[in-house]
């Protein structure tokens, strides 16, 4: 390999990693299917957008995980809802309108409100509790097959 293919090669290997991940994203969001929602969090902006095939349908302030509880990053789908939950590993702590997706991770309601826009929970995603409830209806009825979680940095 020549001196030119040597430096090129690192650049065009790391230029193709990000296309792909950008267009699985984007097969995710764009698919054509009006019935998939795609719920995307963003940790650093502490926000949530909801879509429906191509709409946007909300965007919301939330809470992830405080410094030293983590909200994992990735993609999921839900695994099971609970409309009145209470954690078991948090002292009963109330987690309404729970959309679990990962190890025990949840989308769900606080009635924390002024710590939305700011990490706050120890993992959970924390919505306010009549968007909590707007969400859960919403993707109970598209189904589990049909939506998808996104969380990014």
């Amino acid at each position: 390999m020549n001196i030119l293919m040597k430096a090129i090669a690192p650049a065009a290997a790391a230029v193709a990693m990000l296309a792909t991940g950008a267009q699985a994203t984007e097969r995710l969001s764009t698919s054509g299917r009006s019935d998939q929602i795609v719920i995307r969090i963003d940790k650093s902006e502490q926000e949530m957008t909801v879509m429906q095939g191509s709409r946007r349908l909300f965007n919301w302030p939330v809470s992830t995980g405080a410094y030293g509880y983590d909200t994992p990053t990735g993609i999921w789908q839900p695994t099971w809802f609970s409309p009145n939950h209470k954690s078991r590993q948090y002292g009963n702590a109330p987690m309404p309108w729970a959309i679990f997706y990962h190890e025990g991770f949840a989308i769900h309601a606080t009635f924390d409100t002024w710590n939305l826009g700011n990490r706050a929970s120890h993992g959970c995603t924390r919505l306010e509790v009549g968007n909590a409830e707007e969400l859960y209806k919403i993707v109970f009825e598209a189904g589990r097959d049909n939506t998808y979680i996104v969380i990014q940095e």
